[in-house]
């Protein structure tokens, strides 16, 4: 399959490639994704498991246990630390990519919020829908 999207990590230690139309995009505000972002939210690309490939390098994932109850294992570079992606045990089939980490940011538009019942007050809030949690 063709690349659709690309992206990595800071030090370049890191690389992937997409090849699936992502299935969704959103700005998630769980306190998992503001924990590991250290910000109000994090922007994701929801794509299908198999339409994601490591093209350079390897990921060290830390496993928590998600707002859902479910299992979250978040890949970052063990080297520089950037966040790649999200494996979710809710949702197997698929790879939550960090949008932040596409060679080409600009290719993310989100499309929801979700975890809205996690926002900050602060929080600026994107377009598109707002779910208290994960639709679906």
């Amino acid at each position: 399959m063709a690349t659709l999207l690309s992206g990595g990590c800071m030090c370049g230690a890191v690389r992937y490639d997409i090849s699936a139309e992502p299935m969704m995009s959103a700005l998630c505000y769980c306190r998992d994704c503001q924990r590991s972002t250290g910000s109000a939210f994090s922007s994701v690309l929801i794509v299908p498991k198999a339409g994601f490939k490591l093209t350079k390098g390897e990921l060290k994932h830390f496993e928590v246990t998600a707002d859902s109850g479910g299992k979250a294992s978040r890949g970052f570079c063990a080297n520089c630390g950037a966040p790649i992606l999200s494996l979710v045990s809710s949702m197997p089939d698929v790879a939550v990519v960090k949008a932040g980490s596409l060679d080409d940011p600009t290719k993310f538009a989100p499309g929801a919020n979700v975890y809205m019942s996690s926002a900050q007050p602060w929080a600026p809030v994107g377009p598109g829908p707002r779910f208290a949690k994960m639709p679906g």
